[in-house]
């Protein structure tokens, strides 16, 4: 999975790591997911969804649409489960597969392109079509707010392109962020499923947030948005965000009810809406501990959940590290504490990096001997590089100040790279968030 594997695996610590990381990637992988939470009876038309069962008898077509890092690989395995009955479909990723009846259609993350708008425009119309006996799967994954990219009237694509840019650099939350974008656009916060009603719509969700919230997870196309433009203003103001003229104004607008709000908990046309969360961080981290047990090594789940600055982050990850050598708590070694979530980072300076390479080198400043840390996004994709992330030690960082510099120009992934410490996958086909490893060896006596 990791270029120039042999070269990162240097010592069966560092191996050991490795295996984790890729273990949790592959598990979360739609290939892997989607034969184990869907079977289909042709005979009988029944769809038993993670252990929902559907009847499919009155039904007289299945559409699939929708979006994500993951779509694409989720469409391929979609076929394979439920073959001819899918009558059309499309979704939009980034990493297109071949398929026989639902199109994969190229869109871009994170920062969403013209071709996004004119795939998200084509995959909208097989919704819109859809009517009252219809059923349609919605595949809805992490990544999907930038490649599903609506803009409503008004708002052109290099407005929202500017607005993106600025809110992922602001340090805003996903939340935050998806809350602005939801207000923005013609097809999240619900508002996919507004144009498919009346059909029946099942969601398959590959969460990639902190805590699986459906609506957080591609901004919620396909559930109840409790979000108001009120709270999308709030966003711009409270982290200064630079504004165009017109998404200021369909803001003010929408928030003087001169545009209609996103559909909420009381609308009826969720009535006939379900959803299914497949796979999420969690997945990811169970398929990472199992591996390290297999090593010999006691795994020990630090949190599905971690978010806030990333270079903080790494220090409590450090801590906890340095106490299991030094008193074998929380876990004795030889051990592997794993984590997920979602971290951030308040970019200050113009350098090239991520959250999981900025994580990897604050990290590296503090590891104690004999520790080795592995961290992704397992989209393969660390914010706007081509590296998922990095693999260090403690002898990764050899000048600090250098370090100490890298990390306050936000231009970490030129400092690992010298070091041979970038792991690059390439796009994985999933998206489920970060996953860390800190290998913890023995000490030696």
């Amino acid at each position: 999975m990791f270029q120039s594997q042999h070269r990162h695996a240097q010592t069966p610590v560092h191996e050991t790591a490795l295996a984790c990381l890729e273990a949790g990637i592959d598990a979360a992988n739609p290939s892997e997911v989607i034969p184990k939470q869907l079977t289909y009876d042709p005979d009988g038309d029944q769809l038993m969804i993670t252990g929902e069962l559907y009847d499919l008898r009155d039904i007289e077509n299945i559409y699939v649409v929708g979006g994500g890092n993951a779509a694409g690989a989720i469409a391929q395995a979609l076929e394979t489960v439920l073959g001819d009955a899918i009558d059309a479909g499309a979704v939009v990723t980034d990493v297109p597969r071949e398929t026989e009846t639902i199109q994969t259609l190229r869109g871009d993350h994170p920062i969403p392109t013209e071709r996004g708008v004119k795939h998200t425009a084509e995959m909208t119309e097989i919704a819109a079509n859809a009517g009252e006996k219809d059923l349609l799967i919605a595949v809805i994954g992490g990544g999907g707010s930038a490649l599903m990219p609506a803009p409503v009237d008004g708002v052109t694509l290099e407005d929202m392109r500017s607005l993106t840019d600025e809110l992922l650099r602001s340090g805003a939350t996903i939340d935050e962020i998806n809350a602005v974008r939801k207000h923005l656009s013609t097809l999240k916060g619900g508002q996919l499923a507004r144009t498919a009603a009346p059909a029946q719509s099942i969601s398959l969700l590959f969460s990639d947030v902190v805590g699986d919230d459906p609506s957080v997870i591609a901004s919620g196309p396909t559930v109840p948005d409790s979000t108001t433009y009120e709270m999308a203003i709030d966003v711009i103001e409270q982290y200064d965000v630079s504004v165009s003229q017109s998404i200021r104004s369909h803001l003010d607008d929408g928030n003087a009810g001169e545009v209609p709000e996103t559909p909420g908990p009381e609308s009826d046309i969720f009535d006939h809406v379900s959803m299914h969360i497949l796979a999420n961080g969690m997945t990811a981290i169970e398929a990472a501990t199992e591996t390290a047990r297999e090593r010999g090594y006691t795994p020990l789940v630090l949190s599905s959940r971690m978010r806030g600055e990333a270079r903080e982050s790494a220090l409590s990850h450090v801590a906890i590290a340095e106490e299991c050598l030094a008193s074998g708590q929380p876990v004795e070694p030889p051990a592997v504490l794993v984590s997920g979530g979602e971290l951030t980072v308040t970019v200050r300076g113009d350098g090239t990096g991520g959250p999981n390479q900025e994580f990897s080198v604050r990290a590296a400043s503090e590891l104690p001997e004999g520790v080795v840390l592995g961290s992704v996004d397992t989209d393969g994709i660390d914010g706007p590089t081509d590296a998922a992330g990095a693999l260090v030690d403690s002898e990764t960082v050899s000048e600090p100040t250098r370090a100490t510099d890298a990390l306050e120009t936000n231009d970490v992934y030129p400092f690992l790279n010298e070091r041979d410490a970038l792991l690059v996958t390439g796009e994985t086909g999933t998206n489920v968030n970060d996953l860390r490893v800190l290998v913890v060896e023995k000490p030696k006596r």
